[in-house]
């Protein structure tokens, strides 16, 4: 199963893509779409849109997995991110792929065992369980930390429903 883990961001959004076959994981791709922030916000949302679907054509990932927005101090940086997540969450729904929700506390303490993991511990686990990964910014690593978490939740679901 090809599982793409996106983490969302108006300005930035990570994207990975696992192969996870049992309990093997495998890393497929990873990157990250760097949206302009010298236009207006429905132009931002409609380029990360687009984007996305020329990223989700290209790998055909038969799930997706996003991680769920978390409250900021500023209301109306949290309602701008709302949007480049619904968007990210649009994207891989209008090709009919399953898309899963995860707190980040749930991805963190998933992959690194603790909910309140740093940056860099979630790096140093992504490369250990994908030792063949190579990204190049904090927002591809997380992407593929959130499709991780999906591969442990999907498998424990698949054995709970057998």
């Amino acid at each position: 199963m090809k599982i793409l883990g996106l983490d969302p961001g108006l300005r930035f959004t990570g994207w990975g893509l696992i192969d996870s076959t049992g309990n093997r994981l495998k890393f497929l791709s990873c990157g990250r779409v760097v949206v302009p922030d010298n236009t207006d916000l429905a132009t931002r949302l409609a380029f990360l849109y687009a984007e996305l679907s020329k990223i989700i054509t290209a790998l055909q990932p038969d799930q997706a997995a996003v991680e769920e927005t978390f409250s900021n101090v500023n209301a109306k940086s949290t309602l701008k991110l709302g949007m480049a997540r619904g968007v990210v969450m649009l994207a891989p729904a209008q090709y009919n792929i399953p898309v899963s929700e995860y707190s980040a506390n749930t991805v963190k303490k998933t992959v690194v065992g603790a909910g309140h993991a740093g940056k860099n511990q979630v790096q140093h686990m992504v490369k250990m369980l994908l030792p063949l990964a190579q990204f190049a910014n904090a927002d591809a690593a997380d992407a593929l930390a959130i499709a991780i978490c999906h591969a442990h939740h999907a498998q424990t679901m698949h054995r709970i429903h057998s």
